[in-house]
């Protein structure tokens, strides 16, 4: 037998032998597409509801995906990444607790994914669009550059009430946690504080949280007329963001300033106003913050004025001013940054679980 002829009848034996695997494999499951294909994961199905229709999905895996959606209440299409329990599917009796978490400055739903611990066996994660710079506000000016801007209706009106009609929840207030981180810790602590009655729990990481600081005021003006300048680190890449277009610095809370009563809507939402807080007798409330760099030195002062606050009207809290980082992690360096914020969510995270844990 010659080389070529033996060549020849080598390939006609391997092409005979995958033509009769291949036809097994269709006789056996019917599927004549691609072998190795694998089906995408199964995520649970999602209806319309609460002013918000579904437009689209993203798998990661199946314990983990992105839903997009459409509102009246907000200009655009925006993303809800969601982190499941691994039993979740396999356990359809249980219902699970929730925690919400809210992004920073010029972040995204994904910054979710680089806080390891928020991906826990033990409850549902929900990170929803906060925008750029949305301040978890119903704005003041509904006619900017970013048109309809009312976030928060979005998440307490419609986001949470969606996911407690898509997924197996427990929707009790004491099975219910937001945290949130720089921007998005000014926004959980005011959830908290103006609704009570949807959250048990509240975590503030390096927040935005006294507005009677013109420090504070001076961060929210820079990001509205995006100069966004030391706000950068507020992203997991710490690499400096885009915050969006230009708007008015009346924008999100009106006027700013101290005369004749015009800055009255921010002084109304300030979360370290006592008023405001005293709205939290009932729920656990612990705060993070760094003292280092041009953000979190002012973000430790705003901390200090909630906790002594916090003291005065006896509510107890737990507060971790970590410093310069090094007693919380070898990545920290006491600043804006996820090189803090993830360890600290890594120390939350547990206590928050075993507090769901107790509730039951």
């Amino acid at each position: 037998m010659g080389p070529l002829l033996s060549i020849r009848r080598t390939g006609a034996i391997v092409r005979s032998a995958m033509a009769a695997a291949t036809a097994a494999v269709v006789a056996m499951t019917g599927f004549a597409g691609s072998v190795a294909h694998a089906d995408p994961p199964e995520i649970p199905s999602f209806t319309d509801g609460y002013g918000l229709t579904l437009v689209g999905s993203e798998v990661h895996s199946s314990t983990d995906f992105t839903i997009t959606v459409t509102t009246g209440q907000l200009s655009g299409q925006h993303k809800i990444r969601i982190f499941l329990p691994a039993d979740y599917a396999t356990d359809p009796g249980r219902r699970w607790p929730v925690a919400y978490f809210l992004h920073g400055g010029s972040g995204s739903p994904d910054d979710a994914a680089a806080a390891p611990a928020l991906r826990s066996n033990s409850m549902i994660t929900v990170a929803p669009d906060g925008g750029r710079k949305g301040w978890y506000a119903d704005w003041v000016m509904q006619n900017t550059a970013l048109g309809a801007a009312n976030w928060e209706t979005f998440h307490t009106n419609q986001v949470i009430p969606y996911i407690d009609a898509n997924l197996r929840t427990l929707t009790d207030r004491s099975h219910r946690a937001v945290i949130g981180l720089s921007m998005g810790g000014y926004g959980s602590l005011h959830y908290a504080e103006a609704r009570p009655d949807l959250f048990g729990h509240v975590a503030v990481l390096s927040g935005g949280i006294d507005f009677g600081m013109a420090e504070i005021r001076a961060i929210v003006l820079a990001m509205e007329l995006s100069l966004t300048g030391p706000l950068c680190s507020s992203v997991p890449s710490g690499q400096c963001a885009d915050h969006g277009p230009y708007v008015d610095s009346d924008a999100i809370f009106g006027s700013p300033y101290p005369i004749f009563n015009a800055d009255r809507i921010w002084n109304a939402v300030n979360p370290a106003a006592p008023a405001n807080l005293a709205r939290l007798a009932e729920t656990d409330v612990t705060l993070y913050t760094g003292d280092q760099g041009a953000i979190d030195h002012f973000t430790a002062i705003a901390t200090s004025t909630v906790e002594d606050r916090l003291t005065g009207l006896g509510i107890p809290s737990r507060v971790v001013n970590y410093g310069d980082g090094s007693a919380l992690a070898p990545t920290c360096d006491g600043g804006h940054n996820y090189e803090c914020w993830a360890p600290a969510i890594a120390d939350y995270v547990p206590r928050l679980e075993a507090s769901f844990a107790s509730a039951n």
